[in-house]
């Protein structure tokens, strides 16, 4: 078995990369059906199967539960995920800054589940304010996986992601809860779901939530969250990492945010600039961060359409556009009414398939009832 080595550092406690668990590679359950696929993160498959993971969950921050999985969780969610039913996963898609993480937690909270990230610049480590991953308390005590673990420098490609998605998929249904996968990566969604290889849709029955937001109101919304990462220090986070020349085809430097500032941060500290064209050059810097990402957006958008209308997959459309005209409690009550309880009731049908289903979806009810959430989007 070959070691995710240096590449992949989880910052879940226990056994959540392939080095952690004995005598299997992440792909292992795909090995008895489907030609060998070899990936630089996670190995060759072997025929070994994946291992019966321990129930001890760490949950020891801000909230849910520590120690061992209750029996009736457990029995709950493995009813659900289990026996002859094909095994579910929850997809969050969207255009950059529609609230996709938002939702992903608030689902995780109420299900329960377990996040994977498909932000394809988020899974490096570093720049945590320019590719805009959620915080610590945004996160609500649920696990993330996939996010801030793969080195700023390495080439991570859609098969890598395909390779490590599939292992952390399983390792969430073995740990008894729901996979959400979540991010703005339409590509790397739509190479692991229509990968031929990995089978991914006669194994898995998927729900796909579409987070959607007007054209017009998405790019005000955008615009202010860049401002907002600026006076959060984008500039000197970027400043951390430059260098003269880099390649920003590769790794994390291909993020929005750090080629647009090449020019600016190359001629600050020049003793022939006044700080008033300092000023001007970093605010054209500014601008070109927000017309790139709403390019972004216009790009994510038409991809998720395609997929919907070319690739007939079964996009659930939810319109968050009155959310970002409001703020405050205005916009959490917009929020928990036109976005997650719609959102919740999908979940709940999808998860629906006989009587032991709907049994054991109230008993997690039971378990983890409802609250609303005041996360910033």
């Amino acid at each position: 078995m070959r070691s995710l080595g240096p590449l992949l550092q989880s910052r879940r406690s226990g056994p959540s990369t392939a080095s952690a668990v004995q005598g299997s590679q992440p792909i292992a359950a795909f090995a008895s059906s489907s030609p060998q696929v070899r990936s630089r993160f996670c190995g060759a498959m072997t025929t070994s199967a994946v291992p019966t993971l321990p129930t001890k969950i760490a949950f020891a921050t801000q909230g849910r539960f520590c120690g061992s999985a209750p029996a009736a969780q457990a029995s709950s969610m493995n009813s659900i995920n289990n026996g002859l039913n094909k095994k579910k996963v929850v997809f969050i898609m969207g255009a950059t800054g529609t609230g996709k993480s938002r939702l992903s937690v608030d689902l995780a909270t109420h299900f329960p589940g377990e996040i994977i990230n498909c932000d394809k610049m988020q899974v490096y480590k570093g720049l945590d304010i320019v590719t805009n991953k959620i915080t610590d308390p945004e996160k609500q005590g649920v696990p993330h996986h996939l996010l801030g673990e793969i080195e700023p420098e390495a080439d991570f490609t859609a098969e890598d992601f395909c390779c490590q998605a599939v292992y952390y998929i399983e390792y969430v249904l073995n740990s008894g809860h729901i996979p959400i996968i979540v991010g703005g990566s339409n590509t790397y969604i739509e190479a692991l779901v229509e990968n031929p290889v990995f089978k991914f849709k006669s194994k898995y029955k998927c729900c796909f939530l579409w987070v959607d937001v007007a054209l017009p109101v998405l790019h005000s919304s955008v615009s202010k969250r860049v401002d907002h990462m600026v006076h959060a220090g984008l500039v000197d986070e970027v400043r951390g990492i430059f260098v003269p020349d880099a390649d920003y085809t590769k790794g994390i430097r291909r993020s929005i945010g750090v080629p647009e500032m090449d020019m600016y941060l190359r001629e600050e500290n020049k003793s022939n600039i006044n700080e008033a064209a300092k000023q001007i050059l970093l605010e054209s810097a500014i601008e070109e961060i927000k017309l790139n990402t709403c390019k972004l957006v216009c790009c994510q958008l038409e991809k998720i359409r395609r997929l919907r209308n070319k690739k007939m997959w079964p996009i659930h459309q939810i319109d968050a556009t009155n959310v970002h005209k409001k703020s405050g409690k205005e916009a959490d009550d917009a929020w928990n009414e036109m976005v997650l309880k719609p959102c919740l009731e999908i979940v709940e049908e999808f998860l629906k398939d006989d009587e032991k289903n709907v049994e054991a979806e109230t008993n997690i009810r039971t378990m983890f009832p409802f609250k609303k959430l005041q996360v910033a989007i």
